[in-house]
């Protein structure tokens, strides 16, 4: 097993009713930020339960978030933060209204251009050099209400970049099951699948000795399998919903990551789909995964081949196994409501394995996944296999 550290101070408070508990995490006289994204919270009543919990408390408004946080959006709230004084924020949303306020947490003290934040994926570790905030968690899919990491869209360039640290983990995250009752249909099955490739970009990659991260990466995709098409159709289900939304947090909290290789190559390719073409992030993920697998089907199988009789209960040789395994996953996404060509998506894809890969070069990215052995023309390959 790899060496690590685990370091997650989010206190994770979960369960029914559990917004009423707000005044009882941040400081009497707190001045908060409350950031939220389209507005979704005032007819599902969670903003009704977020003002009526922080009665007394004075808060400034910062809504319009967008579903892929943009830069030029989230300045504006840094400049606000500055403006007020503000001492606090508070994310009420989903993961991209968590994102943004991770970046809005950090742009507000950066000694230099914030942008640089993304474009250098630099580190923020020095917890006097942010803005402490919280978040109330209202749709389940990326874990961002649980770990120290974002990606955020920079509108003028068209381009959607991931960045972090150690200073930025939420004080607390409040999620309550229950407020996936009025999302739509959609949103849910992004988040099943979301949270369903995140567990593959760190368990999908060759065999190690982290026995004990395998069989709890295994267990969060036999969840998501089991309860992922129910879930959608019954989200009322206080079970399913609050099974869908522990599996969407342990998917990518830290956890399971510790001590393995980890690959996330889908998701750099996937995220340049999100920023050309405005593709759901869960979908860029369906369209690409299953033809990295293909393309680096001889540096994966191994694994392909654990994940296809552990999970599939498939049998046959090792070959055999991997390559039914990446058919049953295809299977589950496509049941998942999800498209896996980008065709499905855009009918100006022509050019778009030549576009990433000139981003990736001028970049630096010239190898990716867990060997480094995913190079620029491996990339050119799966987007195009993708079309």
């Amino acid at each position: 097993m790899l060496n690590f550290e685990l370091y997650n101070p989010t206190n994770y408070v979960f369960g029914k009713g559990q917004i009423e508990k707000l005044p009882t995490f941040i400081a009497s006289g707190t001045k908060i930020l409350l950031a939220y994204g389209g507005g979704s919270i005032f007819e599902n009543g969670i903003y009704s339960q977020v003002k009526t919990a922080l009665n007394g408390f004075e808060i400034i408004e910062f809504g319009g978030i967008e579903a892929n946080p943009h830069y030029e959006t989230l300045m504006k709230a840094v400049a606000i933060i500055k403006e007020q004084n503000i001492d606090f924020i508070l994310a009420v949303g989903g993961g991209s209204v968590i994102d943004g306020v991770k970046f809005i947490s950090a742009a507000v003290k950066f000694d230099g251009n914030p942008m640089e934040m993304l474009q250098k994926r630099i580190l923020i570790k020095d917890l006097t050099q942010v803005i402490p905030f919280g978040t109330v968690l209202t749709l389940p899919a990326t874990g961002s209400e649980m770990n120290s990491g974002a990606v955020i869209t920079i509108e003028a360039t068209q381009e959607k970049l991931a960045f972090g640290g150690s200073a930025l983990f939420p004080k607390f995250s409040i999620c309550d099951p229950t407020v996936i009752v009025s999302l739509p249909k959609r949103q849910i099955e992004n988040g099943v699948v979301d949270a369903y490739t995140h567990v593959l970009e760190q368990y999908l990659t060759y065999a190690h000795d982290g026995f004990l991260q395998d069989r709890i990466a295994e267990s969060i995709l036999t969840t998501l399998i089991e309860i992922g098409p129910k879930v959608v159709e019954n989200p009322n289900d206080y079970a399913l919903a609050s099974n869908f939304m522990w599996s969407c947090t342990m998917a990518l909290n830290g956890l399971i990551q510790k001590g393995v290789p980890s690959d996330w190559a889908t998701h750099m390719i996937g995220h340049e789909l999100t920023a050309l073409y405005g593709i759901d992030h869960a979908r860029t993920l369906a369209i690409i995964g299953p033809n990295l697998y293909r393309v680096m089907f001889d540096t994966k199988k191994e694994k392909l081949a654990q994940y296809g009789s552990r999970i599939f209960q498939l049998t046959g040789t090792q070959d055999e196994i991997a390559a039914a395994a990446i058919e049953k996953t295809v299977a589950f996404l496509k049941q998942m409501g999800m498209p896996t060509r980008l065709s499905e998506c855009t009918d100006n894809y022509d050019k778009t394995a030549q576009h990433i890969v000139n981003r990736f070069d001028t970049r630096g990215w010239k190898a990716l996944g867990e060997r480094q052995n995913i190079t620029l023309d491996k990339v050119q390959e799966i987007v195009e296999m993708s079309y």
